[in-house]
């Protein structure tokens, strides 16, 4: 008896899978040096992250607004990244392509309330910096800590309430079409096309979502850095100029590498090959998680500056431990 007709599986007129099918690609070789690399840029990710937040809350002098984003965009990263990541080699490079259904919904709030998260964070840096340069003299006014830890924790608040909302469309239609589900993890476009109606309420949110999440967060960002690049042209001296231009440059390269490829993959939905969706949406959940703590701290002076900090202080104590051994 097929998952989909079993009894047990049937409550009231809803129709629940006892499990779906990740397909993941479809007729590539050698599949699996690609799964390899994603681990590898995963470890680095999760090390770099890490680091970023162990620096940022040990070093009081970082505790600044700008800072308390990065700080959550690192979290958001980490945290993204292992929601992915894991279960996907577990899936395709393990051949455990059975998942429940339990745990797909599981796994669909956490990926998509951390992409949500990510989104909004890059935003909130895309403000900071154009606040900063638009109006550096009322900057540590109108950007302070409190303010950023308040939208910091309206966008977990946002992220969660509306990812639980989609989940909750979701358990409530029933599959009566297929289990396999044609993607890397139990992406909600590709679990809503199962669905027997034709028009469930969750593909409303299957637009809607995008539109909020993806879409109006790229128009703000471009927005801003089209005011940037007005009052960059605005700045008399060629090396301040210069120097805002490097940081900006490096801020839009992040946004280009997380947007583009989920907003192409969500514009050609319909047109958009099943291998080419997987390749653009596993780059655009791994490799931004890995550059954000080069870009946002390892290339900011304040950040290099804590480090120094912090390996001079250990340094110092690993040579007096060694001195106070040495006269006992």
């Amino acid at each position: 008896m097929s998952p989909l007709n079993s009894p047990s599986f049937i409550n009231a007129t809803i129709v629940r899978p006892e499990f779906f099918f990740i397909s993941g690609f479809a007729g590539i070789p050698h599949a699996n040096y690609y799964y390899v690399f994603l681990c590898l840029v995963y470890a680095l990710s999760l090390l770099g992250n890490a680091f970023v937040m162990f620096v940022i809350y040990t070093d009081h002098r970082l505790h600044s607004p700008k800072y308390i984003v990065v700080f959550n965009l690192a979290v958001s990263d980490l945290c993204g990244s292992t929601a992915v990541v894991p279960q996907m080699i577990d899936t395709l490079l393990f051949k455990s392509h059975l998942i429940s259904y339990g745990a797909c919904l599981t796994n669909m709030f956490f990926v998509f309330a951390f992409i949500t998260v990510q989104s909004f964070t890059l935003t909130v840096l895309s403000y900071d910096r154009f606040v900063a340069i638009c109006f550096p003299l009322r900057y540590n006014e109108i950007v302070t800590s409190k303010s950023m830890l308040v939208i910091t924790t309206i966008i977990w608040i946002f992220a969660g309430t509306a990812i639980l909302i989609t989940v909750i469309f979701i358990s409530r239609i029933s599959f009566c079409k297929s289990v396999v589900i044609n993607s890397f993890f139990c992406d909600h476009g590709a679990v809503q096309l199962l669905a027997c109606d034709d028009n469930p309420p969750s593909a409303v949110i299957n637009w809607t979502h995008p539109v909020i999440i993806l879409w109006f967060p790229v128009l703000f960002i471009t927005g801003t850095y089209i005011c940037i690049a007005r009052a960059l042209f605005k700045i008399a001296e060629a090396s301040e100029r210069l120097k805002a231009m490097k940081t900006c440059t490096f801020h839009l390269i992040l946004v280009s590498v997380f947007y583009l490829p989920i907003c192409i993959t969500d514009a050609m939905s319909s047109t958009i090959q099943l291998n080419t969706r997987i390749v653009n949406m596993s780059l655009a959940t791994v490799l931004p998680p890995m550059l954000n703590p080069i870009i946002y701290s390892l290339k900011t002076e304040e950040f290099t500056e804590s480090i120094k900090k912090l390996y001079r202080r250990n340094k110092i104590q690993i040579v007096l431990r060694n001195k106070l051994k040495t006269n006992v």
